[in-house]
């Protein structure tokens, strides 16, 4: 189960939960250190893994900007928001990461609509021949499914529309954490839900009833394709929590067809990250880990970037 301890990614109250954390670190309390990566692990985990798909990336990615933030904490003086500092670390990350394992794929809305068309429709799974109950392997397609029509979109489109969309940050945390103009923020968010939504009304029957797609009627072609995988589900599960009931409401400015769109992917479980990967774990065991906080000063955290 995910930890109840995560919170709303900007979240106003904890901020003084989150500097005093900071406080107590920079005095050299590793319990304080240890319990600062736990807050903001599920989320940033959770971030990353919309962005490459896959979970194992999606781990590595977590523990590479973790690693970075317990890094740089030393440069952290307290002129923005925590949330804001930790945060952009992570953007910068992930949009500057190299090429993921699904990016290579080199997915585009032609490639991947070509691809539903091409995947006959077949009867869903004998119960008693599956080691999963079938309708968490139909829940499994549809998520699949929609997260890998994020990887159509561009690195930053993607990002954005996570943040704006599916995480739902207003469009002044999202233009601190992209630094750039307000107006920029909302009109790349319009940009991504444009590309992203146009394709869904041509193929998804998630928002369109007259179109064929049906995750059903898909399941046992992405079972025999091996993108499902009834012994190892990869995105569902029925006890995780939804993102939809972490993240705030959309913002009044979106209309309800862009909501509608929008909430299959508040939808998807907002995934429980794995246990504290070792080079992290080693970091903050370390008995003069505060000499770790002393990272250099760069482009990406000075002033409380």
């Amino acid at each position: 189960m995910l930890m109840m301890s995560a919170t709303p990614l900007d979240a106003a109250d904890s901020e003084t939960d989150d500097r005093e954390l900071v406080r107590l670190v920079q005095q050299g309390d590793q319990g304080a250190l240890e319990a600062l990566v736990e807050r903001h692990r599920p989320w940033i985990y959770n971030i990353a893994l919309r962005m490459v798909y896959l979970p194992q990336d999606a781990e590595d990615a977590t523990q590479e900007i973790l690693i970075k933030v317990i890094t740089k904490l030393s440069t952290f003086e307290g002129r923005s928001r925590l949330r804001t500092w930790l945060y952009r670390i992570a953007v910068n990350h992930l949009l500057n990461m190299k090429r993921t394992r699904a990016e290579e794929a080199g997915y585009t809305f032609e490639v991947y609509g070509a691809g539903l068309d091409s995947a006959p429709d077949l009867d869903l799974p004998d119960p008693a021949t599956v080691p999963a109950d079938v309708q968490l392997l139909v829940d499994e397609a549809r998520i699949g499914c929609t997260t890998g029509m994020l990887l159509c979109l561009d690195r930053e489109q993607r990002l954005v529309y996570v943040l704006g969309e599916i995480v739902g940050v207003s469009d002044v945390v999202g233009a601190e954490l992209l630094e750039v103009s307000r107006e920029a923020f909302r009109q790349r968010l319009s940009r991504a839900r444009r590309d992203l939504h146009q394709f869904m009304d041509r193929k998804c029957g998630l928002v369109n009833n007259a179109n064929p797609c049906r995750c059903a009627r898909k399941t046992q072609t992405f079972i025999n394709a091996g993108f499902v995988d009834p012994a190892k589900l990869i995105f569902a599960s029925a006890h995780l929590t939804r993102v939809r009931e972490l993240a705030p409401a959309l913002h009044d400015d979106v209309n309800a067809l862009d909501a509608a769109y929008a909430a299959i992917y508040r939808d998807h479980p907002f995934q429980t990250p794995p246990a504290l990967a070792g080079a992290i774990r080693a970091l903050l065991r370390q008995p003069g880990f505060a000499s770790i906080l002393d990272g250099p000063r760069d482009a990406a955290t000075k002033g409380d970037a």
